[in-house]
């Protein structure tokens, strides 16, 4: 009997345990899942027939190395800094690995082992690193078959909340990993336009002013640019491509009000306050006074009202209907965003003085991600979104293109959610490839050879992700 061993069994775990028990169901193998919370495995395998928990800290080298010696595939979707232990007791009992996240350094030094031993560890096989991989690739070789040249490529996803669902001033609730969301954008970001390459640091990438359309729900959505974009250009094979940028995508209100949070360095992650007796609103208040709060807030008050009265002299000096309504417009907006970042502010607790924080000596940033995942709870019947959005512009014969490939995934509730669905669905199929050896790749590899991407799309295509596109000729 084939065993498939699964590490983590946390908020994007759920449609991935969910297929593979149906799978290993049908084709008589076994699942077993791999977590240190009790709860959580049971919650996902609802006593299958087909699984089997086991509760563990991944840290037991032993029991660990034991697991994986006695599996035929292994998939982590362990924190990314955990990801090297399961790597290497891969390599020493010569089992393939599968994972959502990024390649990092650390799992580039085994590439030669991997090699050597004729292993497959496929990474970036989720959402996003991974159903972008393979669009994209299969949108560029489609492009390429018919003698077209890219010039443009920005590729745009992000897990968000159903408009449904979606009744906070931050237009935002947790779909995955609350640490991540707590850390995105950190490393900045690098990536190529118009010929250039740009950097940009923390504080720079959280711009307002970055908005995209999708068309398929009619909805604006801000966006920031993600990590390091260059190295996907050549694994593309577009060297000679002017402008190259993967992004996060989010509503415009939360650009902004991240933008603020790290202002006033409540991402920071050098800061330390003792938290044990504490509420939301003393923290607030006590960080608030190590910043300068009121200072801050003034600053930002006085900025909007010298760019609201400037608006406003703008629209009295208008001399056409347009002008004005345009003019009217941007000065509800201006007003509108004064008042968005008091609400802001308000909705994470400045005056809740009930809700103890009591984690003992915490930096900035771990208090910060657990007043988040109070305020931005999914509830039970809240839904989540996915967006996935490629710009791609390209020549071909002497004429100009500008093509548009999205999706938008709803999930179901807060159990089921689009994320899990968008993260697992393509881990399973990679899984249930591998075992009945239709996929015989070897190396370390991220989806974006045919062999990979073209029958993994196709198969999502039956779950209900599947791309819109639009071509417009210019």
């Amino acid at each position: 009997m084939k065993q498939i061993l699964l590490f983590g069994a946390g908020k994007s775990a759920g449609s991935l345990i969910e297929q593979l028990l149906k799978d290993a169901f049908d084709n008589g193998w076994k699942l077993v899942v791999v977590d240190s919370n009790a709860t959580l495995i049971q919650d996902k395998l609802q006593n299958h027939s087909s699984g089997n928990a086991i509760v563990m800290d991944i840290l037991d080298t032993n029991q660990r190395f034991n697991l994986i010696d006695q599996s035929d595939l292994v998939i982590s979707l362990l924190p990314p800094h955990l990801h090297l232990l399961v790597a290497k007791d891969c390599l020493k009992a010569s089992k393939n690995l599968l994972t959502a996240s990024y390649i990092d350094d650390e799992m580039r030094s085994l590439e030669t082992e991997i090699n050597q031993k004729g292993l497959l560890f496929l990474c970036e096989m989720g959402l996003d690193p991974g159903i972008d991989h393979m669009s994209i690739m299969d949108i560029l070789e489609k492009i390429n078959h018919q003698g077209g040249l890219v010039s443009s490529l920005i590729s745009h996803c992000g897990g968000l909340v159903a408009p449904e669902s979606d009744d906070n001033p931050w237009h935002y609730k947790i779909s995955w990993n609350p640490k991540n969301v707590i850390q995105a954008g950190k490393a900045g970001a690098i990536y190529k336009k118009e010929g250039k390459t740009i950097v940009e640091n923390y504080e720079m990438i959280f711009n307002p002013d970055r908005l995209v359309d999708v068309t398929y729900r009619d909805i604006q959505l801000g966006y920031y640019p993600n990590r390091n974009s260059i190295p996907y250009i050549s694994i593309y094979q577009l060297d000679h491509i002017d402008t190259f940028i993967r992004t996060t995508l989010r509503f415009p209100a939360f650009i902004s009000g991240w933008k603020n949070l790290i202002e006033l360095k409540l991402t920071d992650d050098n800061m330390v306050y003792e938290t044990d007796g504490l509420s939301i609103q003393a923290f607030f208040a006590k960080h608030f006074s190590a910043v300068n709060f009121n200072e801050w807030l003034d600053a930002q008050l006085q900025l909007q009202m010298n760019t609201s009265d400037q608006t406003l002299q703008d629209l009295e000096n208008a001399t056409t209907n347009d002008e004005r309504l345009f003019k009217s417009a941007k000065l509800a907006e201006q007003m509108e965003a004064t008042n968005t970042l008091l609400k802001q502010l308000f909705f994470l607790g400045i005056e809740d003085d009930q809700k103890l924080i009591n984690l003992g000596k915490r930096t900035v940033a771990e208090i910060l991600q657990f007043i988040l995942e109070e305020k931005w709870k999914l509830a039970e019947t809240d839904k989540d979104m996915v967006v996935m959005l490629h710009e791609i512009e390209y020549k071909q014969d002497n004429k100009n293109y500008k093509l548009k490939s999205e999706f938008v995934i709803i999930g179901d509730d807060s159990r089921k959610t689009a994320m899990a669905k968008t993260v697992g669905l393509p881990l399973a199929i990679a899984a249930k490839m591998i075992l009945k050896g239709e996929l015989n790749e070897t190396g370390l590899m991220i989806p974006t050879k045919k062999s990979i991407y073209e029958p993994v799309l196709l198969e999502l295509e039956k779950y209900g992700i599947a791309f819109r596109e639009t071509i417009i000729a210019s």
